[in-house]
């Protein structure tokens, strides 16, 4: 199906989560793949590059955060209403480290009226492993 068909009647139409993403150069620059885009669930996956460790040898903590709230920014606008985040916490669990491949999974926890509670957790690849949990708070702009 192209972005420019409509959904079929009951499946949720993605069109504009999915152009939203099309246009996101800076999820696209650190080599985000959205492998999932579904209403209320996405699933983002990132290589660590050498321009993501810092001086502890280790992953960023921005860039597994910025992989998060790029997971959350799918999750939250896959109902097809232009939504913003109006914050956000991350938990650091483990270190990730060049090389590794993170994996973040985010689901709708709840919404209501114009807000919503989004969580994501960020998986290392190759072993599963939990690396970061991250609770975003959204806003509907509409």
């Amino acid at each position: 199906m192209s972005d420019a068909e409509p959904a079929p009647e009951g499946t949720p139409d993605l069109t504009m989560v999915r152009r939203m993403w099309a246009d996101d150069r800076a999820s696209r620059a650190l080599g985000m793949d959205a492998r999932t885009i579904e209403l209320d669930h996405a699933v983002v996956a990132m290589p660590v590059t050498e321009d993501m460790v810092n001086g502890h040898d280790i992953a960023h903590g921005g860039y597994i955060f910025t992989l998060a709230d790029s997971t959350f920014a799918l999750v939250c606008n896959s109902g097809g209403r232009p939504t913003v985040a109006a914050g956000a916490d991350v938990t650091f669990i483990a270190a990730a480290r060049l090389g590794d491949v993170l994996v973040a999974e985010g689901r709708t926890r709840a919404a209501y009226g114009r807000s919503g509670l989004t969580d994501v957790t960020v998986t290392r690849e190759c072993d599963g492993a939990v690396i970061a949990e991250f609770r975003g708070r959204s806003r509907n702009l509409r």
